[in-house]
């Protein structure tokens, strides 16, 4: 009778456990598509790559006006002196360099202000999520690409996005 009496209390906690287990409430969020769909998050992008094809074009420009004047230095070798032509050479090798440089530093700002840019947003994403768990009763968000397979109903991507639209209109990138 004794080890009847454990054995029920033992079957009872666990099955009392498990059950309250059983009843968390689990949803996910597409965070690619709340970053790139978002208000602050598509301004954002579409500044990033504006910049990018404007500086794009304009190294691009600078690339072309360099090949001309290596093909001008080129042409013009055997009416120049040798040491005309190493200065000229050591000139446009410099303009090359410094090209160079500028075009790697534009790459790298663009870099960090995306960095920026992702960093604002899920900053201010957190507490979001936080405040929409806590009022809807969810103990558990899952980021979309994590999920093989969920109920469409447990998606929450929209409400978050016109949450986030709210309070993050747009970002300050400049």
């Amino acid at each position: 009778m004794k080890y009847f009496v454990k054995f029920f209390v033992v079957t009872f906690l666990l099955l009392v456990s498990t059950y309250s287990f059983a009843e968390q409430k689990i949803a996910f969020i597409d965070m690619t598509y709340v970053l790139n769909k978002s208000k602050a998050g598509k301004g954002a992008q579409d500044y990033l790559n504006k910049t990018f094809k404007d500086n794009q074009k304009k190294f691009s420009n600078q690339e072309s006006d360099l090949k001309k004047q290596e093909i001008d230095l080129l042409a013009k070798k055997s009416e120049m002196t040798q040491d005309e032509y190493k200065a000229k050479a050591d000139e446009l090798r410099k303009k090359v360099v410094d090209y160079q440089t500028k075009r790697r530093d534009s790459l790298e700002k663009i870099a960090a202000q995306r960095a920026e840019a992702r960093k604002k947003l899920l900053d201010k994403l957190d507490p979001i999520l936080n405040k929409y768990s806590d009022e809807n009763g969810y103990t558990l968000i899952l980021d979309k690409k994590n999920v093989i397979k969920g109920n469409t109903q447990l998606d929450i991507t929209e409400p978050i996005i016109e949450v986030l639209n709210k309070e993050l209109p747009s970002l300050n990138l400049k």
